[in-house]
């Protein structure tokens, strides 16, 4: 999908996407939204050593780059898994600015992230492996449990096949227990679609510019 270059309130870079008049980030921060519904309300409550996360949505990496300096700086393995169908076109996400945001992490690891191979397990740093695979996530058949879930998916309004029962029903069935699920979106449907999986769902604060997200728990 085209997109267009814009910055976010605090500073740091998202995509526009004119076809569906929707940003992949918050305009008000991008990097202050993906650590508080992804890393703060989703990884750091997890207590384990070694942590599998899924994302659905690998986007401009952003998610997958704030977990991979948490890995570091918590010194936990992380394998992180991440589904995209319509990759960003590499030279557009070289142009990303987050790097910026964490001037004690090198440009270079972020880079990585949007050039290794997709398919592939690939080793960044010493405790994040990461796999990108191009792929439909409503048709995806997963091999794997999880701890860890990012649902970062464009929004209902513009991607309604994404949020249905049934493919929260395919998360649930690989999760682990205790896995916990985050997502910036807290409408009504989306929370009962959760439940219906089989998820204790519960609403947070949310970050600048949105009043709540969603979590949910596999119990």
């Amino acid at each position: 999908m085209n997109s267009e270059l814009i910055i976010t309130e605090d500073g740091s870079h998202t995509l526009f996407v004119p076809a569906i008049d929707e940003c992949y980030h918050s305009t008000h921060g991008a990097v202050q939204e993906s650590m508080h519904i992804f890393i703060e309300a989703a990884l750091k409550q997890c207590g384990k050593t070694e942590i599998r996360v899924l994302e659905i949505g690998f986007g401009t990496g952003l998610n997958a780059f704030l977990t991979m300096i948490e890995a570091e700086r918590s010194d936990k393995k992380i394998h992180y898994t991440s589904l995209e169908k319509y990759p960003v076109e590499v030279g557009k996400a070289l142009q990303l600015n987050y790097p910026e945001a964490f001037p004690a992490v090198s440009r270079e690891s972020f880079e990585l992230l949007h050039t290794s191979v997709w398919g592939e397990q690939v080793q960044i740093g010493s405790n994040f492996w990461l796999t990108k695979i191009e792929a439909d996530f409503t048709q995806f058949n997963f091999t794997e449990m999880f701890d860890v879930v990012y649902f970062d998916a464009f929004s209902p309004e513009k991607q309604p096949e994404m949020w249905s029962v049934e493919l929260f029903e395919k998360i649930f069935i690989q999760c682990n227990t205790g896995a916990v699920l985050t997502t910036y979106c807290a409408k009504g449907v989306v929370r009962r679609a959760m439940q219906s999986a089989g998820f204790q769902v519960e609403r947070l604060p949310g970050p600048p510019g949105k009043r709540q997200i969603l979590r949910s728990v596999k119990i």
